[in-house]
């Protein structure tokens, strides 16, 4: 690897995720939006974060939170304007923070002109835009089913035809193999592009390829072909960040998204490590007591598969992802422990790590009851689960475990009563602990997850070992221990961490007890020869 190559922006950068309709609310409306956004850019750049990657706040008929686009260059009006748009990317890149645009490439909202044009009839010159399949009414083309339940085929009368769609019903998927519709979308990025951001993260990207006759959905024959066709017209024309939803991926395709060569994207975010505490072959929904080896395992089987090969990019929560203090620590007896020993164990590893807006205060799932959920997919998943004969309280355990809006209530700036969100009534209800868990008393307070986060990201600066180091799992066997050692030709990191919240035995080996350096520790002061409840600490030597 060349040494340009090692010394992209991106890879010694930290990048935090907005969810910006609960991000903040600035006129009152009780929804999120952009002007909000640039009133909290100080608190970001405290932080010490270099880009933000916002999901999307496109025109949009909202059936998806946004992921149903209706117009590409032109902002919702709940958001703010474009206007706005640029306000936000020139305040940010002043603060030296990127903007990233959340790119839905795979589908449209049915309400978007071209479609609105395909369906009309056959010979409409946007009909080829869209994937559509003869067939009779009440009779789709195959079984295939859509994420959010039932079929993912939608008959249409005007054409005779019935229409494919991997999500809802009103997001129908592009055709891809139509150089039409990729032209039109690579002059949509350059048009971004030119308007200054710098990157975007591509929504559910390994689907764009898909044969559906086949029934292949993702990781489509044509698939590596369009990657590196869209990136010569135009990622490689700036020196820009990409990152792609790969649910498909695996490590040899990984290493074909994130290839040193920058033929395709910067990275993707693959998902194996998120697959750990639920049932094998089963959804989401079928909970599963966390298989600690398997988690440990699998983050490890990416980092020494990536090193040298590829990049990682390194997350454990996002918008469509449970808090992780909730899932795999504790939110309640340990949670600022728990929350700080998640954070070293991620930020540790080689990749750019994501931090989705409140897991630097530790902020938690909330257990709602049905009625206070907004989410298409959870709603989905409860009526279907129902119908099914599971009974409600697993259902409900199953939504209050995994549920995607459990990442989605309004991000907690204070303990007033709508959090410090809104002056309105928020589109979703505030999680009830913001008057103790906010970031108002995360940042009066030196020993909080607020300050172990910005710690992390002032040391990815400082010592090169963390982009540059190869990745050692020690302790294979335990089950309770997550220790690995970072190491280049001169220095190396040893990062600990108890993932339990019980005291395990274990010993610092001399030679870091010697010559080590803390970097940073989640509690005062090493106990010999034991870990306390979710302890973690990271110890640097310099050769």
């Amino acid at each position: 690897m060349s040494q340009k190559e090692n010394d992209r922006w991106w890879k010694s950068s930290v990048i935090y995720q907005i969810y910006p309709r609960s991000f903040q609310d600035s006129n009152g409306d009780g929804i999120g939006d952009i002007p909000g956004i640039i009133s909290r850019l100080d608190y970001l750049k405290d932080l010490g974060i270099d880009a933000i990657w916002i999901c999307p706040v496109y025109r949009s008929p909202q059936d998806d939170c946004g992921y149903d686009i209706s117009d590409y260059q032109d902002i919702d009006p709940m958001f703010g304007s474009l206007e706005d748009m640029d306000h936000l990317i020139r305040e940010a890149k002043k603060r030296g923070i990127g903007i990233i645009m959340d790119l839905v490439l795979n589908h449209t909202s049915d309400e978007h002109p071209w479609f609105k044009e395909a369906r009309k009839s056959r010979e409409n010159p946007y009909h080829d835009y869209y994937v559509w399949r003869d067939g009779s009414e009440n009779e789709p083309p195959n079984d295939l089913k859509a994420s959010f339940g039932g079929s993912a085929w939608e008959w249409v009368e005007e054409t005779g035809q019935y229409y494919f769609h991997q999500f809802s019903v009103k997001q129908p998927d592009l055709n891809w193999d139509n150089p039409k519709v990729r032209q039109e979308i690579y002059r949509m990025i350059r048009w971004w592009m030119d308007r200054g951001v710098s990157g975007f993260r591509l929504d559910v990207i390994d689907q764009i390829a898909k044969v559906p006759d086949e029934k292949i959905l993702a990781n489509g024959p044509r698939l590596h072909e369009y990657l590196q066709e869209m990136t010569r017209e135009t990622f490689s024309r700036a020196d820009l960040v990409t990152v792609g939803e790969a649910w498909g991926a695996d490590i040899e395709r990984a290493r074909k998204f994130s290839s040193p060569d920058g033929k395709e994207l910067s990275m993707v975010f693959q998902f194996w490590h998120t697959f750990a505490d639920q049932q094998p072959g089963k959804s989401k929904w079928d909970l599963a007591p966390l298989n600690f080896r398997m988690l440990k395992d699998t983050m490890a089987m990416w980092q020494e598969g990536l090193h040298g090969r590829g990049w990682n990019s390194l997350f454990w929560n996002n918008h469509d992802l449970p808090r992780v203090v909730s899932r795999l620590g504790d939110d309640k007896v340990y949670r600022t422990e728990s929350a700080k020993m998640l954070a070293m164990v991620l930020h540790g590893m080689q990749g750019t790590p994501y931090i989705y807006q409140g897991e630097e205060i530790g902020m938690t799932n909330a257990p709602y009851e049905i009625e206070d959920y907004r989410d298409i997919e959870l709603l989905h998943a409860y009526r279907d689960r129902l119908r099914e004969g599971i009974p409600r309280e697993d259902v409900m355990r199953s939504i209050h475990a995994k549920g995607r809006d459990n990442a989605r209530t309004p991000m907690q700036w204070d303990d007033g009563p709508c959090a410090g969100f809104s002056e309105g009534e928020p589109w979703i209800r505030v999680n009830p602990n913001c008057s103790q868990i906010n970031v108002k008393a995360a940042l009066a307070d030196p020993d909080s997850v607020y300050h172990c986060y910005r710690k992390l990201i002032a040391l990815r600066k400082e010592y090169p070992v963390f982009r540059d180091g190869s990745f050692t799992l020690l302790e294979h066997e335990s089950e309770e221990l997550f220790v690995y050692i970072r190491e280049t030709e001169d220095e190396k990191m040893l990062v600990a961490a108890n993932f339990f919240g019980r005291e395990i035995y274990w010993s610092l080996p001399e030679e870091w007890k010697e010559k080590g350096k803390v970097l940073l520790h989640n509690y005062d002061g090493m106990k010999e020869g034991m870990l306390r409840p979710y302890e973690a600490f990271m110890i640097h030597i310099r050769k």
